[in-house]
């Protein structure tokens, strides 16, 4: 099944999803690829091919999450001195060093009596992201864990791409993790098989084949797509067939360990690579697709780990604040990572939308 973790008096408390205002249809794209309209309008239907949202020119993460911490901190959200880490979970940095986190922190005038954190992970970022924090919150001194989940990858995704470009969205969440008086349990899991390591990866750039003209160039796939070595690709069908493989077994067995039915989860949440794949994902575990919202990408795009709680600001809004929901977490993708947490969202203080 994976390795599990349990954890004890721990909720979410707020989540605030910041998105770019910029956002483009994808029939004002359909003209970079190498593909004619009728066959680009069917794969919009069939994968979700919509609009998508993504960053202006030197928009970088950290502005992102400034704008979302400041944002809080104007409306009497949070308190600065509440916050005891800060874990940023990203795929796009913006130095090798030092740290994002660090960075945001500084940014943001937090205090110094704090722990910054930057951890390296894509799709299932944000079930790593709030295991990292509930772990951190069995620390005495730990008050609230500010997890952000962000990530820019519209900047690595050719725009020639068809496979990746029209699904690729950029967001920063910000989820404030804390205490809870309730009694509750969670149930999490986690998988990772790094010898589909290069399934997803984006060649050059760092230390291993650094970035040079050679690397920047762009050259034609097998399927009309162009990229150059210093842009994202993935093999798709073996992405399919992983996902279709490894996530509904691992979803039944920790069903099965949280002593939960199917029927008993209100949502299923999980990462939004397409609408496609997360619609075969819920026939496949016998979920009604409503419970499992895929509306994301159509609307802002896949950005990654902040795909989960994008959906849940989108999906849920307000009514979060006034309910509480047994939910069910799924990220799945680059690592290869596949991972998952049952547990209670409790009534929120905060849940919605913002944007930069």
């Amino acid at each position: 099944m994976g390795l599990r973790f349990t954890y004890h008096n721990k909720r979410i408390s707020g989540i605030l999803t910041v998105l770019p205002q910029r956002e483009i249809p994808f029939e004002e794209e359909m003209g970079n690829y190498n593909f004619s309209p009728a066959k680009s309008m069917k794969l919009k239907l069939a994968m979700g091919f919509n609009k998508h949202r993504i960053v202006e020119d030197g928009t970088n993460v950290s502005d992102l999450a400034v704008f979302g911490i400041n944002y809080l901190l104007d409306n009497q959200l949070i308190n600065k001195e509440d916050i005891s880490a800060l874990i940023l979970v990203t795929q796009s940095p913006e130095h090798f060093l030092p740290a994002t986190s660090n960075i945001i922190q500084g940014k943001a005038g937090l205090g110094t009596d704090m722990l910054c954190m930057d951890i390296n992970q894509g799709c299932a970022g944000f079930i790593i992201g709030l295991m990292q924090a509930y772990l951190l919150l069995d620390q005495q001194d730990i008050k609230k864990v500010l997890l952000i989940n962000a990530d820019i990858l519209s900047r690595k995704v050719s725009n020639r791409d068809r496979n990746s470009h029209p699904l690729t969205g950029d967001a920063a969440c910000l989820t404030i993790v804390e205490r809870s008086e309730t009694p509750e349990t969670i149930h999490a899991v986690v998988n990772m098989d790094g010898r589909g390591a290069y399934t997803i990866q984006i060649p050059a750039g760092g230390f291993k084949i650094p970035c040079t003209p050679e690397t920047s160039e762009m050259k034609e796939d097998e399927n009309g797509n162009f990229r150059s070595l210093e842009n994202l690709v993935m093999k798709g069908d073996e992405v399919f067939n992983f996902v279709q493989t490894k996530v509904p077994p691992m979803i039944e067995e920790l069903l099965e360990t949280a002593g939960k039915t199917a029927d008993e989860i209100d949502y299923y949440f999980f990462h939004q690579p397409n609408k496609f794949m997360l619609n075969k994902l819920a026939d496949k575990l016998g979920v009604h697709r409503e419970k499992m919202p895929s509306n994301i990408v159509e609307n802002f795009g896949n950005a990654s780990g902040a795909t989960i709680p994008t959906a849940v600001s989108f999906n849920l809004g307000d009514a979060a604040l006034t309910n509480s929901y047994e939910v069910c977490f799924s990220g799945f993708g680059i690592g290869l990572t596949w991972a998952a947490i049952v547990q209670k969202l409790e009534k929120m203080k905060f849940n919605q939308i913002i944007y930069y």
